[in-house]
This record gives C-alpha cells, sequence and structure tokens, in this order.
C-alpha cells in the first residue's frame, strides 16, 4: 500500500483497447507501450532499445508454450509485456515496465515522481542562443529534432524565446531571412533531418544574397548509423555548404557553447547563415558547460573612410551642377545621414527597388524608385546627372545605374566596391561615418539648376499619368494602379510591407507611395512565394523590438505566390498573427505570360486554377473579403487593415493592367 501511494496515478484514459492489441499513451510527458492481452493489462517503456522504435505501434505475438510477446514494428525485437525482458540471447537489458490498473472503466498508470531535468547539450545551446540574443525560433517539430525542440521549448517557457511552428520549412526558412533583413539580428530556423533540412534552402539561399543574419538548426539520423545512408540521412554538412558560411555537427565531444556562439557570431558579423547539425542522440546527452555570449567577442561596427577619399568625394561633389543620391538597402541605418546630405546639395534621392521607402515619396527630395520597376521621375535625374553618389547598392542589372556616370561608390564591404566595372571614387567605409565626414564640407553648387523645383513638376507629370491608367480599368479586373494608389492613402505611415514577385512587385515599385514604410522583398534571389512567410517574420520583430512594437505589418504577392505557401495563413490563425494580406488574383502566372510575349514564345502553361482566396481565408480562421471593382479597393482595405488579426483582401485583377 505504501508503495501504491508513493505514485502518481495518471488516466490515459478509457479501457477500451481491444485484447491481443497495443497502443502508445502518454502520461505526463513519459510515452508508453500499453497492452491487453489473456485478461491483463501492462505498460512499458515505448522505445524500443534497438533504435528507439514504437512499440505501441507493434502487435502482440504468440510464442512458445503461446506466451504473449510484444514486438517492435520497426525491426522484430521482442519484449515480455510483464517484465519487459527480452528472450533469451538479447543484449539488451529490456524495458521499464510501470503499474496499471483499471478504475470505472478507465487506465490509469502509476508513475514514479519526476526527476529533476537533466541538462543537456541542446539546453547548453540553446541558452548561448539566447544570450547572443536569438529571441524567435520558426520551425517544424519532427522525429529526429526531439530533444533540441524541447530545449527550445524550455525556454519558451521561461519567456526567454517564442517559438511559431510553420506548416512548411520553406515558410520557415523566408520568415527568419526577412526577420534579419528586418532588424539586422539573427532568428532561428528548426528542421528535422533529411528534407525537412533541405525544405529550408531556398529561403537559406534568399538570405545569404541579400546579407541577411540568420541560424539554420537541423536535426539529424543518431550517430550510430550516420554514413551508411539510413533513412533520411544525408550529408548535411555538404547540403548546407554553399549556403552557409558557417556549419558544423554537433557531436558528444564537441565545445557546445563554443559551437552556438561561433554560428551566431558568423551571422551577426558576416550576415550570412550559419547552421548546426544535431543528431538524435548528441541532443540529450548531458552537459554541464556553461552557456556562452557575446561579450568581448564583437567590436563596433564603424569603419571610418580614409581622408583622402573623404577629400576626393567633398571635390567632386561641390563641383557638380547635377548630383544625384542612389541609395540601396545597404544604406537602410544611415538614410537619416544621406537625407541631411542630400538636402545640403540639393539632390534628388532615388533608390533602388531593395531600397524602396528608405526615403519616403513625399520628400522633397525624393525621386521614386530606379530600374525595371520603377518611375520615369528616377530615370530622368538618373540621365541629367553628372555626379552619381551611390550608397548601400550593388549595381545590379535590374536597378539601371548608368555605369558611364562619374560614381562615387561606398560600401563597408570592400569586394563590393566596383563589383561589375571600374567606378570613379570607391571609398571603403561605414555609410553613415561617410556622411558625417563630408557633411561639413559639401553644399550646392552656386551655378546648379533647383533639382528640387524639378522634382515637384516631375512627380506632378507622374502622378498625372496614373490617374490616367486608372480610367483603362475593363471588364477583366481593377488596374493595379487603382490599388495601390488606395494603399498609398490608407497603408499606416510606418507599416512593415513584405512584397512578393511577379507583376505585382513591379507595380508595387511603380505605383505605391511610400510614406516612411518598410518594404522586403526577395531581393537577388527574386523568389516568388516570399511575401507570406516574410509577414510572419516581420510580425515576430514586432514581438521582440521595442522600435517595432505596434506596427501594422501587410504583405502583397498574386494568386502564384500566395499559392505557394497558402496554408500558412493558419499559422497566423494559430498565433493570432496581426497580418493583412492583399492578394492581386488574375488567374495567371502574369508576369511569366508578359515574358514569354516578349521573347516571342508562346503563352503557354502560364494559366491557374484558383478557388475563392476570400472564402478560403474565412475558412482558415482568418477575415477574407473580395473585390472586383477599383472603386471598391480602398474601403476593403480599410476594413482589412483594422482587424486585429489575420486579415486578406482578394482583389480580381487584369494581368495587363501593370
Amino acid at each position: 500500500m505504501s508503495e501504491t501511494t508513493e505514485l502518481d496515478w495518471v488516466s490515459v484514459g478509457p479501457a477500451d483497447l481491444p485484447e491481443g492489441r497495443v497502443k502508445t499513451v502518454s502520461a505526463k510527458n513519459v510515452y508508453l507501450c500499453l497492452s491487453h492481452f489473456d485478461g491483463q493489462w501492462a505498460a512499458m517503456d515505448n522505445h524500443c532499445p534497438h533504435q528507439k522504435g514504437p512499440l505501441g505501434e507493434g502487435t502482440i505475438e504468440r510464442g512458445i508454450d503461446d506466451k504473449c510477446w510484444i514486438r517492435c514494428p520497426w525491426h522484430g525485437w521482442d519484449f515480455d509485456p510483464l517484465t519487459g525482458k527480452p528472450p533469451g540471447g538479447h543484449e539488451d537489458t529490456g524495458q521499464k515496465t510501470y503499474p496499471v490498473e483499471v478504475r470505472d472503466g478507465e487506465v490509469f498508470i502509476g508513475l514514479e515522481a519526476e526527476p529533476p531535468h537533466e541538462r543537456t547539450v541542446s539546453d547548453c545551446m540553446a541558452e548561448t542562443l539566447v544570450n547572443w540574443g536569438v529571441k524567435t525560433v520558426f520551425g517544424m517539430v519532427g522525429h529526429s529534432n526531439l530533444g533540441l525542440a524541447d530545449a527550445i521549448r524550455r525556454r519558451t517557457v521561461d519567456g526567454e524565446m517564442s517559438y511559431i511552428g510553420i506548416r512548411h520549412e520553406g515558410a520557415a526558412a523566408f520568415a527568419a531571412s526577412a526577420y534579419g533583413k528586418l532588424t539586422g539580428q539573427p532568428a532561428a530556423c528548426l528542421a528535422i533531418a533529411g528534407p525537412g533540412a533541405t525544405n529550408l534552402l531556398t529561403g537559406m539561399w534568399d538570405a545569404k544574397v541579400d546579407r541577411a543574419p540568420v541560424i539554420a538548426l537541423t536535426g539529424q539520423v543518431q550517430t550510430q548509423v550516420f554514413g551508411p545512408g539510413a533513412f533520411q540521412d544525408i550529408d548535411l554538412k555538404s547540403a548546407f555548404q554553399a549556403v552557409s558560411k558557417f556549419s558544423q555537427p554537433v557531436l558528444s565531444t564537441s565545445n557546445h557553447a563554443e559551437l552556438a556562439s561561433l554560428a551566431c557570431k558568423t551571422a551577426l558579423i558576416e550576415r550570412d547563415v550559419a547552421h548546426l547539425i544535431f543528431p538524435d542522440d548528441t541532443q540529450t546527452d548531458p552537459c554541464d558547460a556553461p552557456a556562452k555570449g557575446p561579450e568581448g567577442r564583437v567590436s563596433g561596427p564603424v569603419v571610418t573612410p580614409a581622408p583622402g577619399d573623404i577629400a576626393e568625394a567633398i571635390a567632386l561633389i561641390n563641383n557638380a551642377k547635377r548630383p544625384l543620391v542612389i541609395i540601396g538597402h545597404g544604406a537602410w541605418e544611415a538614410r537619416d545621414q544621406i537625407i541631411a546630405m542630400a538636402e545640403a546639395i540639393g539632390a534628388p534621392v532615388v533608390t533602388t527597388f531593395k531600397g524602396k521607402g528608405l526615403i519616403p515619396d513625399s520628400h522633397p527630395n525624393a525621386a521614386g524608385v530606379l530600374g525595371r520597376s520603377g518611375t520615369p521621375i528616377a530615370s530622368w535625374f538618373m540621365n541629367e546627372c553628372d555626379v552619381q553618389i551611390v550608397l548601400g547598392a550593388s549595381f545590379s542589372n535590374h536597378t539601371g545605374i548608368n555605369p558611364g556616370k562619374k560614381t562615387i561608390q561606398v560600401d563597408f564591404e570592400r569586394m563590393q566596391l566596383g563589383k561589375f566595372h571600374p567606378v570613379t571614387l570607391p571609398i571603403w567605409g561605414e555609410i553613415g561615418a561617410f556622411c558625417d565626414a563630408v557633411a561639413p564640407a559639401v553644399k550646392r553648387n552656386a551655378d546648379a539648376p533647383d533639382q528640387i523645383a524639378e522634382l515637384a513638376d516631375r512627380w506632378q507629370m507622374w502622378r498625372a499619368e496614373k490617374q490616367g491608367r486608372l480610367a483603362e480599368e475593363g471588364s477583366r479586373g481593377v488596374h493595379s494602379a487603382a490599388i495601390f494608389e488606395a494603399l498609398s492613402r490608407v497603408a499606416p505611415e510606418d507599416s512593415l510591407i513584405a512584397v512578393d514577385v511577379g507583376n505585382n512587385t513591379y507595380s508595387f515599385g511603380r505605383y505605391f507611395e511610400t510614406k516612411g514604410q518598410h518594404v522586403m522583398m526577395s531581393g537577388y534571389l527574386g523568389s516568388i512565394g516570399f511575401s507570406l512567410p516574410a509577414a510572419l517574420g516581420a510580425w515576430a520583430a514586432t514581438q521582440d523590438f521595442d522600435d517595432l512594437r505596434g506596427r501594422k505589418v501587410i504583405s502583397i504577392s498574386g494568386d502564384g505566390g500566395f499559392g505557394q505557401y497558402a496554408m500558412e495563413l493558419t499559422t497566423a490563425v494559430k498565433y493570432g498573427i496581426d497580418i493583412t494580406h492583399i492578394l492581386l488574383h488574375n488567374d495567371e502566372l502574369g508576369k511569366i505570360s508578359k515574358e514569354q510575349r516578349s521573347g516571342l514564345w508562346p503563352v503557354w502553361e502560364t494559366s491557374l486554377v484558383n478557388p475563392s482566396f476570400a472564402a478560403f481565408a474565412r475558412l482558415c480562421g482568418a477575415h477574407g473579403s473580395k473585390v472586383a471593382k477599383g472603386d471598391e479597393v480602398e474601403a476593403a482595405l480599410v476594413e482589412a487593415l483594422a482587424i486585429d488579426g489575420p486579415a486578406l483582401v482578394e482583389i480580381m485583377t487584369d494581368a495587363e493592367l501593370v
């Protein structure tokens, strides 16, 4: 009796298991194989000691003398259900068994008091990630990352981390990439071995080429079967070699805190992907080593340009009659200093598409976006300028920066200077430090025309042109110009906007006028499907950083892009994620159709069969509305933006009107 009273009796459900059957049950955090045979009930540890096969998914087999044995479904190992012992000849010591009682048709398992948690390798490394500032993990829990997942769970219980469980690992990678682009700080993404890990790769490439810090945490098969090609065993270090700046397996003999520190430091300093591989069995190895952090391991970020370069830049700027400032996404942190310099010299400021929003289009010096997704305003000033000051841009062929103009280029990374062709004055240093250094000495040339007045005229011409395009709306759907004109009016000035790839992207670049919004996109990779997962990442950042808290998150896509990760809308519903998704629906991969026509190819296999996306959103538990006319757009957007939670506005559009 005293032994019984010392146990914690936990119900595992009704006594409805037929005789001759087994099943898996859970009692607190213990997973058991429950069996019912010959009028008896028995319970043992659910994991076969061979490769942790689930005994509760096995069978009861009759042996010699009609004795019952529980047989593992993976490899046929047998165990006595009452004692947990194997038949003679096996080397293992058998399974732990637990007392069972049936009370009033309900099965109870007697558990000993749960022992204190023994700190593991995964705990040490998760604590180190926290110390380095990793606040959020996006991922999917599975059989080869359970020990690591539990360590992350413990950090969430303590309030040190947040976890968002996604529907597809690719979405986790895009969410982490967007988080890194927005904050400059790494989030982590979690996946199992094999296909879970490989599903991360596209999002990891997005982060790498756009210089976003990300940490990938992948499970791996047990070390005893590592290498020969066991189930889901692939060479993950080789698979991630090209995309990661740092990729290492976590072994029992590793310096675990140091590995986690190096992963974090690489992601932060290199603005790149770091990858840690966790074999299944290593994750739960005991570890008493202290966690580490960034103290004494990270220097200040400022690289000051050389005085001679500054003097030459000042001379070029002050002698220019039509200077032009061109800023890319890499200039985000120095945007205020850049604008002040542009005001001092009377220069228009154009942005690359990735840099859209760095200067509000409402600012007197703003000249819009340059390049394929840009405005005629930016192109005109590019053609007229005599010196271009390029800050945080890489001269991508999509941007359209004229290589024949006198060019001052500033970048903190020397390999980016003159990357594709020589420039007049390449300057190594931080953009903010450059602006601070030239600010006291630069001035507007006395012989320079009034480019700011010209800007106002050009904007007036372009806005008149946009109004003219609004009249082109036909029976097939709403003109993109009408959508983004309405969004320009109603989007909060501090909102965070994730843009997808396709015709919607080009239309956004041309027609949406920023007022201070922060725009995110899959820049150099140009991956369709980016926007919805990116919005999840942006929202997570609003929960983690005070300067982003309370800001509205908006995502924009076509029907082709939304279809890539449509089920992540249920992720948003599950976690109450406040995002508004604007979906341009034209039943077509419109950008591809356009490319086929311009290349004199037949239009082939670009049509789509879609559901009602508004109805889909409502089925998922989100707000969903549908718009078919231009004069209905603004009201639908206002309604969706007012929703505290996930909302989708489906707008029927014409693929020709972009």
